[in-house]
């Protein structure tokens, strides 16, 4: 998966806006102004997505490529490499994953909200 690839889809996701909240080189995606995906935009080489703590230790354990992520709390969230054997439908669903993982967490008028969007 490239950069664009990895923005185009994660902005087809309902309410998703992009933010650069850190630094000018870190693309954060939020869906309710909560994070679920963030990558380096100068040096795409994979991103972090949110992640149930069991099926990221699955992960982990069945591709290299998938790690605990830098600066983040490594129970929740998983480093993904965008090179290697973790195919792009694979993280797609992983992006897919993370972006629920967000909205089953947001309050029932926050997802009411993003269901009218």
């Amino acid at each position: 998966m490239d950069l664009e690839s990895f923005r185009t889809y994660c902005l087809s996701k309902k309410g998703v806006e992009e933010t650069l909240p850190f630094d000018e080189q870190t693309l954060v995606f939020k869906v309710a102004g909560k994070m679920f995906a963030l990558c380096n935009l100068e040096d795409f080489r994979g991103a972090s997505l949110k992640c149930d703590p069991v099926r990221a230790l699955e992960l982990r354990a069945d591709y290299e490529e998938i790690e605990g992520a830098y600066h983040m709390n490594k129970k929740h969230w998983n480093s993904v490499k965008a090179v290697g054997r973790v195919p792009d439908v694979l993280f797609m669903e992983l992006i897919d994953h993370s972006y629920d993982l967000v909205v089953k967490g947001l309050t029932k008028k926050q997802r009411d909200l993003l269901l009218s969007m």
